[in-house]
């Protein structure tokens, strides 16, 4: 084969090669356009009673306005007062955050967070909590007295707890 002929050969595969490129980062663009949206949505979401919220997203709970912030590892609410009523569904604190509720998360309290000071029952519905990370768990710590807390029309506070201080003995609820 003649040198020039080698050349035009090579010339065309070159060419060949660069269409097939262009054509394959054309179509890998195109097909990355219609998934984007739907790949901002990967990222750490606001849990609500179970709900995703996204970055920026607002909510109404309790006479507050929640709103969710994220970034690449970690999601958590910030609020406001707000006389709006509530938006999304409030169950009270009546188990563990995890999975349900992100850090910055206020709930009513419920008998679930009942505890013991020595020989003398705290009631749990008696505050309100808010949802904290403690290294690597989340828990509901105190925040506040529960009338710090706008139960919607027709929704009525946690009720008394059924246990009683004669369920404490040095500071531990059996």
């Amino acid at each position: 084969m003649s040198t020039t002929n080698s050349r035009k050969s090579t010339n065309r595969l070159r060419a060949a090669v660069a269409k097939t490129m262009v054509a394959a980062i054309t179509f890998a663009g195109c097909a990355y356009a219609a998934v984007a949206p739907a790949d901002a949505d990967l990222g750490p979401s606001c849990l609500w009673a179970g709900q995703s919220f996204h970055n920026d997203q607002t909510i109404d709970a309790g006479g507050w306005e929640f709103r969710c912030h994220t970034t690449l590892f970690s999601a958590d609410w910030s609020h406001t007062p707000t006389r709006n009523p509530s938006s999304v569904p409030n169950p009270g604190a009546v188990a563990g955050p995890w999975g349900q509720f992100s850090v910055g998360a206020i709930q009513p309290g419920s008998d679930y967070m009942d505890y013991c000071v020595g020989n003398q029952l705290i009631e749990g519905s008696e505050s309100i909590y808010q949802v904290q990370q403690v290294g690597g768990a989340l828990l509901w710590r105190p925040a506040g007295f529960v009338d710090l807390w706008a139960f919607d029309a027709g929704v009525q506070p946690p009720a008394n707890s059924w246990r009683s201080s004669s369920m404490c003995s040095d500071g531990a609820l059996s």
